[in-house]
């Protein structure tokens, strides 16, 4: 029958490649997260901010103050616009990274279950070996039994 230490350096190879995928998985869902809640807290300060200012030009403002906040306004929504894509990103970078985990598990346990069968094929083998030394041996002694009986 055929040996398993190939198969078994490839379940290794295949399980360090797993372990790094995770890691990765893991690298990116963290960077994810950090950069939904940056875009989450951009989000909020923005609301913030306009609510604060609409509420002091109610009471009247100077065109300069107008000027300001409508130029701060502008650059704090392509701020939000671009944390919000890197979000977008970094969320995307999660499913690719974990549709590479995912191959990689099923890539392992393939290799598992092929050392699985394989090492029940060369039991199976060993048993089938064992069972025609038995029948053999035993049909060895038989012939002796015979022969000594005739003698």
């Amino acid at each position: 029958m055929t040996d398993i230490q190939p198969l078994t350096v490839l379940l290794g190879q295949n399980e360090r490649l797993r372990d790094a995928a995770l890691i990765e998985h893991q690298r990116v869902r963290a960077a994810s997260v950090a950069a939904a809640a940056q875009a989450e807290q951009l989000q909020a300060y923005q609301r913030e901010y306009q609510a604060r200012w609409q509420a002091q030009f109610q009471r009247g403002g100077q065109i300069e103050l107008v000027h300001c906040y409508q130029g701060f306004m502008e650059r704090l929504s392509q701020a939000v616009a671009q944390q919000a894509r890197i979000a977008e990103h970094a969320a995307a970078q999660v499913g690719h990274a974990l549709g590479e985990l995912r191959a990689a598990e099923l890539r392992c346990a393939s290799v598992r279950k092929l050392i699985e069968r394989r090492t029940q094929e060369l039991r199976i083998g060993a048993d089938r070996l064992e069972q025609k030394r038995s029948d053999e041996t035993a049909s060895r002694a038989a012939w002796d039994r015979t022969r000594e009986a005739r003698h």
